[in-house]
């Protein structure tokens, strides 16, 4: 393989980041030179609460070598108590007080939202870059994500888009980029890898779409980019095939044509990085990267206990 794991784990956990940070820019600067020139004036890419939360679950499986749904409530429950300004939507912080107030648990408090059927946002997507890493070759993936969601987002298709968006990082991270990119055994993929009907059939439009060459504007128009996963994860993912040999092509497509910037920055970025590794984002992104150290260290770490 041209690009070794570790590089690939690197070019994930930054890259998720990075596309959180920018994206979070992009939704002030909304054409591509006024976001680059953003990008180059900023001393800081400072992130959101997408890459605080993956943050919070990669040091919990890391201390517990695995998801354990109380341990991974309690950490994110902490970070957020600690970084309250991050930019959290308002599902995660009921769950944190609600658990703290009347000691029932994460799981319970996030199914009790949205009158029992459970959030679908794509809050369990956007910090999913850990479980995929750890959990690539493993055939427990799905059950793994759709755990470490579950802890704030109890509807089946904010589990499921969760899930299939950790299985695209997992496939990314084995692919050999130096190759031609095998677009059509990734989007069935997807689709086979899907348990509810809104997931598949949206994965079911990325290979349409991909297929077709579809203008991005008028794919995202047909995929979505709102805070449901269903509405925007499949938009992350269509921005990857697009242009899947370039991180920065890859970013830009699924930060600059509106809609939940940041997560789509995420989810984007998470693929991409994992594809093509750690050298493929620029240099001068990395350097300005908020707790870029952490992260790097945070990669070693989830790299080192897979081996």
């Amino acid at each position: 393989m041209g690009v070794d794991l570790k590089a690939k784990y690197l070019g994930a956990m930054l890259g998720s980041a990075l596309g959180d940070a920018i994206g979070e820019l992009a939704f002030w600067n909304r054409e591509r030179e006024g976001l680059s020139d953003a990008v180059e004036r900023s001393q800081e890419l400072r992130y959101t609460d997408d890459t605080a939360m993956a943050i919070g679950l990669a040091e919990s499986i890391l201390e517990k070598r695995g998801i354990d749904q109380h341990h991974l409530g309690d950490t994110l429950s902490r970070n957020f108590f600690q970084e309250p300004w991050r930019g959290y939507a308002p599902g995660p912080p009921t769950i944190f007080s609600l658990v703290r107030s009347s000691g029932i648990s994460y799981v319970e408090a996030a199914r009790s939202l949205f009158d029992g059927a459970g959030s679908l946002g794509n809050g369990a997507a956007m910090r999913i870059t850990p479980v995929a890493l750890v959990f690539h070759d493993a055939g427990s993936l799905y059950e793994a994500a759709a755990a470490s969601a579950e802890v704030t987002h109890g509807h089946p298709v904010g589990k499921d888009g969760a899930a299939v968006l950790a299985w695209a990082i997992a496939q990314a991270l084995k692919l050999d980029p130096e190759r031609e990119f095998p677009a059509e055994t990734f989007t069935q993929g997807l689709i086979d890898f899907a348990r509810t009907e809104q997931i598949r059939s949206k994965m079911a439009l990325v290979r349409a779409l991909t297929r077709e060459e579809m203008p991005p504007h008028l794919a995202a128009n047909q995929l979505g980019r709102s805070v449901a996963v269903d509405e925007s994860m499949p938009f992350a993912i269509f921005s990857f095939l697009r242009h899947a040999q370039s991180f920065e092509g890859c970013l830009l497509c699924a930060i600059l044509h509106g809609g939940d910037r940041d997560t789509l920055g995420a989810m984007a970025g998470a693929i991409s990085g994992a594809h093509l590794g750690i050298e493929a984002i620029p240099l001068p992104w990395r350097q300005k990267l908020e707790n870029g150290t952490l992260l790097e260290e945070l990669a070693t770490s989830l790299h080192e206990l897979t081996r």
